[in-house]
């Protein structure tokens, strides 16, 4: 085996990514799992720029542990991470994580220099270490306009439970629960006031709102709803419902100001796909309903909601390419930025992995603001000791 073959696959082995994962995470382009397999294989061998990429890929984790830690928190429902960032930035340090998907698992090890634990069902409260805030983007499908929305009927809708055990058990001073936005009318509101039920019952101040990625500087109509709640044993009465979520910071958006400059055709839909989106849509319009896939330009607003299914047909954000051109998918790094995360932030998986991710996660922009004016309220009330960071 020659060396750079041995390099690549030592390499590839190490952070645990089958050879579609790496090659699509090193911006192969189409068939790149073909060119990573024959590069280990020694049949031919890669340039030395390309040596140097595929060695210095993942050197260095993104957001490794605070030096400086204000407070403590964990990370539930984890995902890839986008949760954990802001509160990560503000001066906090996870102590606990749990993600029961492997891919998920993969991303988050890469980023943050940690494997989260499996399945919470089956974690003891004290088995996680005492914590200053839960953080839970706890599943959504039981609630989504995509899932059944059979709420506490489905298996996945009592994982909510789990979230309240820990509460109860380990009563940390704040937590932050996200969810999607058709939470507030499933059931007629009786799924939610169950929810903001529990939650009191446990003695906490609890406050809810619905917010939208666009008013807060990323072109991506998502709206979600948040669920924050302070522990009254250590709130004074006279801060009870005072908390207040943020305001929308009034940035304009932009659909062309997430886009890469130069994209890889395998990108682009087939002809196959765009007949099938055209046809589908028509139908729907005879129909007399507004379904079907969606266009956007660099100068649109912003996009619709990117969901987990984008991976299938990218039907609901396709960027049109101009008359001459089907319209294509968004790319990884594309998504990652309409969910506003950083540019350091590291894709570990197949382009396939990725769309799910991505879909599945959160607006970091609007936790950040979230995080900023719960980190601000604990501050003033004394629930936190600021130490070192600036809560904003």
């Amino acid at each position: 085996m020659s060396t750079y073959a041995e390099g690549i696959k030592n390499k590839r082995i190490s952070l645990g990514l089958t050879q579609k994962d790496f090659a699509d995470a090193l911006g192969l382009g189409r068939n790149g799992d073909r060119k990573l397999r024959r590069w280990e294989n020694g049949e031919c061998n890669p340039s030395s720029l390309e040596y140097k990429a595929i060695l210095d890929f993942a050197q260095d984790i993104p957001f490794p542990a605070n030096k400086d830690v204000d407070f403590t928190f964990i990370d539930l429902f984890a995902g890839i991470g986008g949760i954990r960032i802001p509160f990560h930035e503000n001066g906090g340090q996870c102590v606990f994580t749990s993600e029961w998907d492997n891919f998920a698992q993969k991303t988050y090890r890469i980023n943050f220099g940690e494997t989260p634990e499996g399945d919470i069902t089956t974690i003891k409260s004290n088995e996680i270490p005492d914590f200053d805030i839960l953080l839970a983007g706890f599943p959504c499908q039981p609630f989504s306009q995509a899932g059944l929305k059979k709420g506490f009927e489905d298996t996945r809708g009592t994982l909510f439970f789990e979230i309240e055990r820990i509460i109860k058990d380990k009563r940390p001073k704040a937590f932050m629960l996200e969810n999607v936005k058709q939470l507030k009318g499933h059931n007629k509101g009786r799924t939610l006031e169950t929810i903001l039920a529990h939650l009191t019952s446990l003695n906490y101040d609890v406050k809810f709102e619905v917010l939208r990625a666009a008013d807060f500087g990323v072109p991506q109509n998502r709206e979600r709803l948040f669920i924050v709640g302070f522990d009254k044993d250590r709130l004074l009465e006279c801060y009870w419902q005072k908390f207040t979520f943020p305001d929308s910071l009034n940035i304009p958006t932009r659909v062309g100001d997430i886009l890469e400059e130069v994209v890889d055709e395998k990108y682009t839909i087939s002809d196959r796909i765009y007949k099938g989106h055209i046809r589908r849509k028509q139908e729907h319009i005879v129909k007399g309903n507004g379904f079907g896939f969606s266009l956007f330009t660099e100068s649109s607003p912003y996009t619709n909601t990117i969901s987990a299914r984008y991976y299938k047909d990218g039907s609901e954000i396709l960027i049109d390419c101009g008359s001459d051109s089907n319209p294509r998918k968004l790319t990884p790094r594309e998504c990652a930025r309409l969910q506003g995360f950083p540019e350091h932030f590291i894709i570990p998986v197949s382009d396939t992995q990725s769309y799910k991710q991505f879909g599945n996660s959160v607006a970091i922009p609007v936790v950040a603001a979230v995080s900023g004016a719960m980190l601000s309220f604990m501050h003033n009330t004394g629930l936190l000791r600021k130490k070192g960071s600036v809560y904003a």
